[in-house]
């Protein structure tokens, strides 16, 4: 029987843009979405949340307090996830891409104007905004 997955994502501000990372790999492939990844059994959320930021990026994310939770069910791909997406205002400093094998690229975007190709969590972060 198949069951949802558990994830998480971060939404990090600075001077009002938002940074996303461009997927490599399913799901989504090609999309930009959030940092972020799946959560560790017994793993407090906020945790895997600040962990995941911290392995993608780099960045320390300071305290985080929670955004919106994110339902991703894709029929067409057979994904179902949910997501609790965190955010960050105060993350330390200047993000990398340290999973070349996952992400294609990162930048800062005005939540306002995203690219065209978002996940459906990014979508949902966007508009919890």
């Amino acid at each position: 029987m198949k069951q949802p997955r558990l994830g998480c994502g971060v939404v990090v501000l600075r001077d009002g843009k938002l940074l996303l990372i461009q997927r490599l790999k399913a799901p989504e492939a090609g999309s930009w979405g959030l940092p972020g990844g799946k959560i560790d059994w017994m793993e407090p959320a906020e945790h895997a949340a600040a962990r995941e930021l911290l392995e993608e990026t780099g960045l320390t994310a300071g305290p985080l307090s929670l955004l919106c939770a994110a339902d991703h069910i894709d029929p067409a791909e057979d994904e179902h996830w949910l997501a609790p997406v965190f955010l960050s205002l105060e993350a330390v400093g200047e993000p990398v891409l340290l999973e070349p094998s996952k992400h294609a690229a990162l930048g800062w975007f005005n939540p306002a104007d995203p690219p065209e190709r978002l996940t459906l969590t990014a979508r949902a972060a966007i508009a919890a905004l």
